[in-house]
C-alpha cells in the first residue's frame, strides 16, 4: 500500500518513516514538505494513504484535500489536538497526535483498506467553515447545479465545485444511475419506485428526496432491472 508523508517538519517526517518500517505492507512512495508539493506528487504517485499534517505554512492539510479531485485515505498527523474534532468531522481514517506513539500508528494502519482501482471512493467537500471527507457509498443523491453538484448525504446538502458529468465518469455505474439530466441516484439508497405520468418513474430515496426520471431513463431503468 503506497503512502505519502506530508509534513513541513523534517524530523517529524523522519520519525514517521522510521515507525512505518515496522509495517511492511506500507510502501513510502514519497514525502512532501508543503501542501503545494503534495499536490504535485499525488497525481504522480497515486498514494493509497496520506499521512497528512494539518497546520503547515502556506496551505493547511484541509486545503490540500479541498483541491484534490480524488481523495485517498487520510490519517492526520499533527501536534495540535484542537484539530481532532474537525479532523473526524471530515471522516479521516484516523488522527495521530505528535509525537506519534507506535501503538497508535499500528491501530491507524490496521484500518487501511485496499484501494479500488479507477473508481472514486471519497470526495472532500467544504461549505463555509464546515468540511467533510465523504465516502461515495454514503451519498444518496447528486444533483447538478450548473458547473457545481449538490451532494445529499445524511442531513447535509453541500455543493462541490465539480460538474455532475465529471463525477459520473468516476463513479461506479453498478452503484449510481443517471435518473435524469440533473440527477444521479445511488441505487443502494432507493426506498421504492412508482409510476408517474407518461410512463415515467418516480424514485423515492431513503431520507426523503423524490426524483422523477426522464422517460428515456425510465426505460433504461426498467431494462436494467429486467431478469
Amino acid at each position: 500500500m503506497r503512502a505519502l508523508i506530508v509534513d513541513d517538519e523534517r524530523i517529524a517526517r523522519q520519525e514517521l518513516r522510521r515507525l512505518l518500517n515496522a509495517h511492511p505492507n506500507i510502501e513510502i512512495a514519497g514525502e512532501a514538505r508543503t501542501g503545494e508539493e503534495a499536490l504535485q506528487l499525488i497525481p504522480r504517485i497515486a498514494p493509497d494513504v496520506l499521512f497528512l499534517d494539518i497546520r503547515m505554512p502556506g496551505m493547511s492539510g484541509f486545503e490540500v484535500l479541498e483541491r484534490l479531485d480524488e481523495v485517498p485515505q487520510v490519517i492526520f498527523t499533527t501536534a495540535y489536538d484542537e484539530y481532532a474534532l474537525k479532523a473526524f468531522e471530515v471522516s479521516a481514517l484516523d488522527y495521530l497526535v505528535k509525537p506519534v506513539a507506535p501503538e497508535r500508528l499500528a491501530a491507524a494502519v490496521s484500518k487501511l483498506k485496499p484501494r479500488l482501482q479507477h473508481r472514486l471512493e471519497r470526495v472532500f467537500v467544504r461549505d463555509g467553515e464546515r468540511c467533510w471527507l465523504v465516502r461515495v457509498r454514503e451519498i444518496v443523491l447528486l444533483e447538478s447545479e450548473g458547473n457545481y453538484t449538490r451532494l445529499f448525504f445524511g442531513k447535509d446538502r453541500p455543493l462541490i465545485s465539480r460538474s455532475l458529468t465529471a463525477l459520473e465518469e468516476q463513479l461506479d455505474p453498478a452503484m449510481f444511475f443517471r435518473a435524469s439530466r440533473r440527477h444521479l441516484v445511488n441505487l443502494e439508497w432507493i426506498e421504492h419506485v412508482e409510476p408517474a405520468v407518461s410512463g415515467n418513474l418516480r424514485v423515492m430515496m431513503k431520507g426523503g428526496p423524490i426524483i422523477e426520471m426522464s422517460r428515456r431513463q425510465s426505460l433504461r431503468f426498467r431494462e436494467a432491472l429486467r431478469p
